[in-house]
């Protein structure tokens, strides 16, 4: 997106004489908070405050907050206070301001549909437009690696393609409307146990083709103006004050040109952190702030580092500054009814033995259980909590599109706390109602009180007495439905005996609107799964390395995440990565491909015939995976590489398009330090899941990058016989050292090829050499040297 630019070149940039005219006081105020969520003005140089507010699926802005001077520090009992509430009813912390509570990331990310996130980062520009704020922090992006982690709601997928392209659309819906995002949490913040002192602890490539794949996609595509550091630590270092992950491959590598700021009071060493790359600490914190001007006073911090980070922070004030409009009310309708759109697009249809859709005249007696009917769970718990404009309540939408008289609510499992003898009397009075019922809808959730920022689940099971009631229920009544508003997999001890399940998760205020709709078959369900289903906890990849102890949390499955785990062990999950059912069928057919081979930097397109073979209007999501005939990494046997959702009416067919880039067909190459292209054959899989791939294409991928490793000082004798280089100069070493001609010191190089002892200490010790490491050193480097010139 094209900036309006001051005079005198890049905002920001080091030369701006803006900067040059800031004292250390100046700079030091405008690397920190203002309060809980501005950054500093200096109105003598027309620098303006950055006004930031949460969140990822609903603006929840506070004037008050906004407005105070924390006088030198924010509100931290206030802060606390609004990590930590819990409870089913919005949170009204010190007054936010109504705003729409769109859907969960949980919920876009199954919509498949990178233009509906588009379409929801211009409805949060437009609200954050209306209130003068200038950054939204968001979209959250982390990677669902176990579904018991409690910001899992706020996350896309476990698949970094797909999080990635579904974030890229939030950012860039966001900044073409002229409000910054902030994407966060970078990185590896995968669980809340421990959140601030853990560890996570993760090999190379997983780190690389995982846990980083997504934002650097975002950086790379969307450009965000800020990215939020983490509050973990990666590999024992925090991320916050991570030069490495902020400054080598952020910068560096992705060639962010934006602002890192803190994750509220993420930070622990102030200096190290500016130093690092953080160049925005938030809330205001006059401990840190005073750190860092003791750290600028004694030379810690140089002044070129502190200026570095002082015209970022100018860069962004001047990118918030050039898109400033006088506030406008937002079109609240127009956005309830995005918010329900895309409540239906991301609901997701697990099973359904043809009790769905009712019927209106021919439904009979309803009756709709759960206290969730009522008071309906819409999102998550912590900072991201908002103040909708309005809450659609399932069971009165149910009410209005069903008979009178023929709809009967009780709430199955009592509200609040309760005793077991309570339990079982709501659980009779259900039963009893079921008998004289048609059909019973069942309104399920997990528990309210144990998840969330800050708070893992404790298991994959329902709130206490939601899994009894829904097996008595469906025991009883002739047909039993079940909806989950969930914030990621729950375990489904009853599924073989109940009839349908569907699955908003956490839908947002438009939720009740959006299940009835498709309970009553006005819309089909299109939603597909971003996470697999396991039967049982113990299933889930990251089973044996979560939580983790001792302040380390070390992920043992590496980048075998989610369905890539599953896959590997040929595990059978409950419902698979991808998968979705629907009120209309759909063939695929005609599979081709553009070209036969791909190479580094080029573009596959998959053509897809799609035929909406049933008797509805509906949508299905067209999913492409790669499956190398010869993998050289380990990341299961297939891996998403493009999707195209659309939508057909009955009977209408299209041909879909999926580009594959080849650079989601490469792997990181711990050797080398960068991704690797697989050579060979590798198999595209088409179809709607990623356990039901009946179609596949063949391509050839080309790549300059052999096989053979890097000559290391530890590499065996086979390994320097499959690198060239390395064979060269190792054995015109060992031509030097024993006085013959090379081709007899390759000769006796072979036969050292069965030797598991490095080769030159297996060279020293089978021809009774001494060799100096300086004459170790100068093979490694020659052989480097070759390496680089020939691949």
């Amino acid at each position: 997106m094209q900036t309006d630019l001051p005079a005198g070149g890049e905002p920001g940039a080091p030369h701006d004489e803006r900067l040059a005219a800031l004292d250390t006081d100046e700079k030091i105020a405008l690397v920190s908070g203002n309060g809980m969520w501005r950054t500093h003005g200096v109105p003598r140089l027309g620098i303006r405050s950055v006004v930031m507010a949460d969140g990822p699926n609903g603006l929840r802005f506070s004037p008050e907050q906004a407005a105070e001077d924390g006088g030198g520090n924010a509100d931290f009992a206030d802060f606390i206070s609004l990590v930590t509430r819990r409870g089913a009813a919005a949170a009204h912390t010190r007054g936010p301001e109504p705003a729409t509570c769109f859907p969960t990331a949980s919920t876009v990310g199954a919509t498949w549909d990178p233009r509906s996130a588009r379409e929801l980062g211009r409805a949060f520009a437009a609200e954050c437009r209306s209130f003068g704020v200038g950054v939204l922090l968001g979209p959250g992006m982390n990677i669902r690696r176990t579904p018991l982690a409690g910001r899992t709601s706020e996350y896309y997928s476990e698949d970094p393609l797909l999080t990635g392209v579904m974030a890229a659309g939030v950012v860039h819906g966001l900044q073409e409307c002229g409000v910054g995002a902030c994407v966060k949490h970078f990185a590896a913040n995968n669980s809340e146990i421990e959140r601030t002192s853990m560890d996570s602890v993760i090999e190379e490539r997983a780190l690389r083709d995982i846990y980083l794949r997504a934002f650097e996609r975002v950086v790379r595509e969307a450009a965000p103006w800020v990215v939020m550091s983490s509050y973990n630590r990666l590999n024992g270092v925090q991320a916050a004050q991570h030069p490495w992950l902020l400054t080598r491959v952020l910068r560096d590598e992705w060639g962010f040109d934006g602002l890192v700021v803190s994750d509220w009071h993420g930070i622990t060493d102030r200096p190290a952190s500016l130093l690092a790359g953080n160049d925005l600490d938030m809330p205001e914190s006059a401990q840190r702030v005073a750190r860092l001007r003791a750290g600028v006073t004694s030379g810690a911090v140089p002044p070129e580092a502190l200026d570095r980070a002082t015209a970022r922070v100018l860069r962004l004030a001047d990118r918030v500054a050039a898109h400033e409009t006088a506030p406008a009310p937002f079109d609240a309708d127009a956005h309830h009814d995005l918010a329900a759109r895309i409540a239906r697009a991301g609901t997701v249809l697990l099973a359904n033995n043809g009790v769905l859709p009712l019927e209106p005249a021919a439904a009979g007696k309803l009756l709709v259980l759960g206290t969730g009917a009522v008071e309906p769970v819409v999102q998550g718990f912590g900072s991201a909590r908002m103040v909708p404009t309005r809450l659609d309540v399932p069971l009165t939408e149910i009410e209005r599109r069903s008979a009178p008289g023929t709809v009967t609510h009780l709430p199955g499992v009592p509200a609040g706390p309760h005793t077991d003898d309570e339990r079982r009397a709501a659980r009779a009075a259900a039963v009893a109602a079921a008998k004289d019922s048609d059909v019973a809808i069942v309104f399920a959730h997990t528990p309210q009180n144990a998840d969330g920022e800050n708070a893992d689940r404790a298991d994959l099971g329902l709130e206490p007495g939601y899994d009894e009631l829904i097996a008595a229920v469906a025991a009883t009544a002739a047909r039993t439905v079940v909806v989950l508003t969930v914030p990621d997999a729950v375990t489904m001890p009853w599924i073989d005996d109940v009839d349908a399940v569907l699955v908003p998760f956490y839908a947002g205020q438009a939720m009740g609107s959006a299940v009835a709709s498709l309970l009553f078959g006005e819309h089909s369900p299109s939603g597909k799964l971003t996470t697999t289903f396991p039967r049982r906890l113990a299933d889930t990849p990251s089973f044996l390395g979560y939580p983790g102890e001792g302040g380390r949390h070390v992920y043992v499955e590496g980048a075998l995440v989610g369905y890539r785990g599953y896959d590997a062990r040929d595990l059978d999950p409950l419902f698979p990565f991808g998968f979705g059912l629907s009120y209309t069928t759909f063939a695929l057919s005609d599979v081709t491909v553009d070209s036969g081979t791909v190479a580094a930097g080029e573009r596959l397109t998959v053509s897809v015939r799609v035929r909406n073979t049933g008797p509805r209007d509906g949508a299905e999501v067209v999913q492409v995976y790669a499956a190398p005939e010869r993998p050289r990494f380990r990341s299961g046997p297939r891996e998403l590489v493009g999707f195209a959702r659309v939508e057909l009416a009955a009977g209408q067919e299209r041909t879909v398009t999926v580009p594959v880039d080849a650079d989601d067909l490469a792997h990181w190459d711990v050797t080398r330090g960068r991704r690797v292209l697989d050579d060979g054959p590798v198999r595209l899989l088409v179809g709607t899941s990623s356990r039901d791939l009946p179609h596949q294409v063949t391509v050839r991928a080309t790549t300059d990058v052999p096989r053979w490793a890097p000559l290391r000082r530890d590499s065996a004798p086979a390994a320097v016989l499959a690198n060239p280089h390395a064979r060269r100069e190792v054995a015109a070493l060992l031509a030097r050292r024993l006085g013959v001609d090379p081709g007899t010191a390759d000769e006796l190089l072979q036969e050292c090829r069965r030797s598991f002892v490095n080769v030159f200490d297996t060279l020293a010790n089978r021809f009774r050499l001494v060799l100096d490491e300086s004459e170790i050193d100068a093979v490694l480097t020659a052989a480097r040297q070759g390496e680089a010139r020939g691949g």
